[in-house]
């Protein structure tokens, strides 16, 4: 059975930078769509960036320029980077996995059927 376990959230003033990691287990990171997402108190859970098993990355809006996807596949590791972080960046990180899709990985959190139980980011102004 897949694990994804979500770590590196934390507290941090506006214009900060922290990095999210999600470690995989029975399962390696390259294999299928993989992505960010988050959702903060009282609304629905957004994506925030996918990678394909190519690589290739998609952003959500609100996030380019400033949130990096990246993936260690020796590791077994998913990172978000995220510098110049705003307050309205706070919310519930999750990792997710679309098991069986290899591509247009998009931002869609109702296509991930695996995730993780999340990491909380708090941006303070």
């Amino acid at each position: 059975q897949v694990q994804l376990v979500e770590s590196g959230g934390g507290s941090v003033q506006s214009g900060g930078s922290l990095r999210l990691s999600c470690a995989a287990s029975r399962y390696t990171v390259s294999s299928y769509c993989m992505g960010w997402f988050r959702q903060a108190p009282g609304k629905g859970r957004e994506g925030v960036a996918t990678i394909a098993s190519d690589g290739s990355t998609r952003y959500a809006d609100s996030v380019k320029g400033r949130f990096t996807i990246s993936q260690e596949t020796a590791k077994n590791i998913l990172y978000l980077q995220m510098n110049s972080l705003k307050p309205e960046d706070t919310g519930q990180y999750f990792c997710a996995t679309a098991v069986g899709l290899r591509w247009w990985c998009l931002l869609a959190s109702s296509g991930y059927n695996v995730w993780g139980q999340g990491t909380q980011v708090t941006v303070s102004s």
